[in-house]
C-alpha cells in the first residue's frame, strides 16, 4: 500500500497532457472576458471613483419626458 514511498524522487517524471495547454488559454481568455465584462457592467461607478470631485448634473436617458 505505501510502496510509492519507496519510490526515490529522482525517479519521478510529470507529465503534461497535450490538452493541458488548451485548457490553460480557455482559462487565460474566460478570465480576461469575465474582467471586461465586470468592467463595462460598473463602467459608471469606477468613471466616478476617478472623476472629478465636483458634482456633476446627470443628463436624462433619451425616451423620457420631463414633463
Amino acid at each position: 500500500m505505501f510502496s510509492f514511498l519507496l519510490i526515490p524522487l529522482a525517479q519521478i517524471t510529470q507529465y503534461l497532457d497535450p490538452g493541458t495547454g488548451s485548457a490553460l488559454l480557455q482559462l487565460l481568455l474566460a478570465a480576461l472576458l469575465g474582467i471586461g465584462v465586470t468592467v463595462r457592467v460598473f463602467w459608471r461607478k469606477i468613471k466616478a471613483l476617478f472623476g472629478s470631485t465636483s458634482s456633476e448634473k446627470v443628463e436624462p436617458d433619451e425616451g423620457q419626458d420631463d414633463e
